[in-house]
């Protein structure tokens, strides 16, 4: 069992390497600096698209923040460092980039760089889902009901009330409503 376990987060790190290589790819150059760290991205070279990215991602860029978590998380380019990957994944996050959402909810799933948090997971993937590309959605709304099925039901609610009541920028934790007493299904 622990080889299929490994198996399926290869085959997941694998598919959001594929996501973002293909957003990287896809996306309109603002610059050439930011063009040409996407396009060494999308090919694998990330020593390079680490270096041209950098201070994109440090100045807010979403898409940039998401590629450099990413090389950050797994050691790609970049020494692995969850703790930097969950900074840059919630600069994007909070700008509402998809995949910045979509990585920062796993990282709260796993507790890699964060105190595991399946609400914090559930509202970030609940966002991710809900602005996600077409040919993205369904595979986040998967990721987002896996993690729901560990959760109690008051969890759930605090997560989709934590996603309601989201705005873009610096995230705010008020309290959500709570279910209470017999009766509740």
């Amino acid at each position: 069992m622990p080889e299929r376990s490994v198996m399926r987060s290869l085959a997941r790190i694998l598919w959001v390497a594929t996501l973002i290589a293909g957003v990287a790819a896809a996306w309109p150059a603002k610059s050439d600096p930011l063009k040409q760290g996407r396009a060494a991205f999308a090919r694998g070279d990330y020593i390079h698209a680490a270096r041209l990215l950098a201070p994109y991602a440090r100045s807010g860029n979403p898409r940039a923040q998401a590629m450099l978590g990413f090389m950050y998380e797994n050691g790609l380019g970049a020494p692995q460092a969850y703790d930097v990957a969950v900074e840059f994944y919630t600069g994007s996050a909070e700008r509402g980039d998809p995949t910045g959402q979509y990585l920062l909810g796993l990282m709260y799933d796993k507790g890699h760089g964060v105190d595991r948090d399946v609400v914090l997971a559930y509202k970030w993937l609940n966002l991710a889902a809900a602005s996600a590309p077409a040919r993205d959605r369904e595979n986040y709304l998967k990721i987002r009901n896996a993690v729901a099925s560990k959760m109690s039901l008051d969890q759930v609610v605090q997560g989709q009330w934590l996603a309601l009541n989201w705005q873009q920028g610096p995230d705010v934790r008020a309290a959500p409503p709570r279910l209470m007493g017999a009766g509740v299904q």
